[in-house]
């Protein structure tokens, strides 16, 4: 069941990176942002930095699957930015959502 919508405009970014509460690790940075609603939102971000763009869809997809295989494991009500750093161009599903798990640890976002 989904339980999250994706964010897209670049304001509603802004406002999670200048409002929002951030953690990192290794791969992933997270920026967390209660919204007040029961649904929860994603966006994902990955720079130019990390790879072209076959390298940075790579990435996306497999933080865009972590998310979603693991999603009733979060909080909900919740705007998330997860920004992925050069070192996330070459690893497995199983490090991204390793990654992606903890930091949702770090924020106290599990259920």
């Amino acid at each position: 069941m989904k339980f999250s919508e994706s964010l897209k405009k670049n304001s509603d970014f802004q406002k999670i990176y200048r409002e929002g509460k951030s953690y990192a690790n290794r791969f992933l940075v997270m920026y967390v942002m209660e919204n007040g609603t029961d649904c929860s939102r994603i966006g994902i971000s990955v720079s130019k930095k990390v790879g072209g763009s076959v390298v940075r869809h790579r990435v996306k997809r497999l933080i865009k699957e972590a998310y979603r295989l693991q999603e009733e494991m979060f909080n909900r009500g919740l705007d998330i930015v997860v920004i992925a750093r050069v070192s996330a161009k070459e690893i497995s599903y199983q490090e991204t959502e390793s990654a992606l798990l903890h930091l949702g640890s770090l924020h106290h976002i599990l259920k």
